[in-house]
């Protein structure tokens, strides 16, 4: 029996740094695993609980797909679909709110960042965020998520909605588990939090420039000389250079920086040279996918059929497991 797997990325914006190591990277790897069968979406219904531009929403929703596709997500592998699409997402958001508690909502730690971040948009698609996390997860019986360390609480919610469904209702969800990549979480440039497309100045686009990469990366705040406690903006540039650099070059780079002779504009240039070359193949496939656009509505169609498919059959059971039909 294939174990299923769903993830997804708001449409909130192109996909950065942080997207590609942190998800990206383990979609393709589960998707390239014959024991797994894999649905990604692109979660353009989460996107609208935090302000956003109609147009610009209308617009990310294709080019995440398209980012998706020359990442090296596979559509004859995976279904690749736009969570709006299918529906039966909301339906059964709603059944899973009827044995979520509003306290448990607003209890969790990222409902109160995000209205910190938002203070004037506390609404109800904010608090219940998670429960249609769950239900986008659960309508597939995935047992696998890959996403960001940053997403676990949110996990939890699904799984304790998935125990409680089983307990009441007899239904058959799984408990979903965090597929964890190497980079799970992708410090901000800005030397706080994780790279973050709501935060200005804290990300890379994968589509930027190398000019516009160096830029970004010269900009990560340091010290004045090498030496001491490796925090704030140094500890982004490390953990960045673990990732992209040669093993030897980055241990090279930390006795430079231990013995207070590493200087940081030579690291912040190589660092950006790196990250540019990691990039450079998914740029040109990404133009050449943009340039045949009727290839990529056929993927997004097909993908929504299939996921649908699947959708209708979960929820058929649920229904039928709570008396609805």
């Amino acid at each position: 029996m294939l174990h299923r797997v769903l993830s997804g990325i708001r449409a909130t914006g192109r996909l950065h740094l942080g997207n590609y190591l942190g998800a990206i990277k383990g979609m393709i790897e589960l998707q390239n695993n014959p024991a797994y069968e894999t649905f990604y979406m692109v979660a353009d219904a989460h996107a609208i609980t935090t302000p956003f531009s109609v147009d610009e929403l209308s617009q990310n929703r294709r080019e995440i797909i398209i980012d998706y596709l020359a990442a090296g997500l596979d559509p004859k592998k995976s279904t690749l679909f736009v969570q709006s699409q299918v529906s039966e997402h909301f339906e059964l958001f709603f059944y899973f709110s009827s044995v979520t508690t509003i306290a448990r909502m607003m209890h969790l730690p990222t409902y109160k960042e995000k209205v910190k971040q938002y203070p004037k948009n506390n609404t109800m698609a904010l608090l219940n965020y998670p429960i249609l996390m769950a239900a986008d997860i659960l309508l597939y019986k995935a047992y696998l998520v890959p996403v960001g360390i940053d997403q676990e609480p949110h996990l939890e919610v699904a799984r304790e909605i998935a125990r409680k469904m089983n307990q009441i209702y007899k239904t058959s969800f799984p408990q979903p588990q965090r597929f964890a990549t190497k980079g799970e979480y992708i410090p901000s440039l800005t030397g706080e939090g994780k790279m973050s497309k709501s935060v200005e100045g804290s990300y890379i686009k994968l589509t930027d420039s190398l000019d516009e990469i160096r830029k970004k990366i010269r900009s990560v705040p340091t010290a004045t000389v090498a030496g001491g406690p490796i925090t704030g903006g140094i500890k982004t540039l490390f953990m960045l250079a673990e990732i992209f650099l040669p093993k030897n070059l980055y241990q090279e780079i930390k006795e430079k920086y231990h013995s207070q002779t590493l200087k940081f504009i030579e690291l912040k240039d190589t660092l950006a040279e790196a990250i540019y070359q990691e990039l450079k193949p998914f740029q040109e496939k990404r133009k050449q996918i943009a340039s045949d656009l009727s290839y990529v509505e056929k993927v997004i169609n097909q993908g929504a059929q299939k996921a649908k498919a699947v959708a209708q059959e979960t929820l058929k059971e649920v229904k039928e497991k709570m008396g609805l039909i």
